[in-house]
């Protein structure tokens, strides 16, 4: 009951608390890490379990130590893990649930993209819809 008052007070006041605040700073952190398509492109080819850093080289066509630099990252921001055998460095989801939230947006970015093709279709009937009333042609 207390915790309800103090978010309703919270809310009332429209300040957030110093926890609230942080927990948004480190939200915007993971984010602004995923920002980049060659990341995605690592949590895609590590969702069904780890990978070595030569076989993510191999699947992604980059240079060892671009995708060394985005390993770092991300490890870094604990999104990835590591285990050592050997020489041999593999990678894996520190989070799988990071899957559930790519997968969320990718759906997002599906339902944006079929909203502008709409958009963009009816937008085409219409310059047609235009075009076929008037009298001459585009050199009037």
């Amino acid at each position: 009951m207390m915790r309800n008052n103090a978010q309703k007070e919270q809310a009332d006041s429209g300040t957030l608390s110093q926890t609230e605040a942080r927990l948004w700073e480190l939200h915007a952190d993971i984010c602004q890490t995923l920002a980049n398509p060659k990341r995605l492109q690592i949590i895609n080819l590590l969702k069904d379990g780890e990978l070595s850093v030569g076989a993510m080289v191999r699947a992604l066509g980059v240079a060892k130590a671009n995708l060394s630099q985005h390993l770092a990252v991300m490890r870094q921001k604990g999104i990835l893990a590591t285990r050592r055998e050997g020489t041999t460095v593999y990678y894996r989801l520190a989070v799988p649930r990071i899957m559930e939230a790519c997968k969320i947006m990718r759906q997002v970015l599906q339902d944006a993209l079929n909203a502008r093709g709409e958009l963009s279709r009816r937008l085409r009937s219409a310059e047609a819809g235009v075009g076929e009333g008037r009298e001459g042609g585009e050199d009037d």
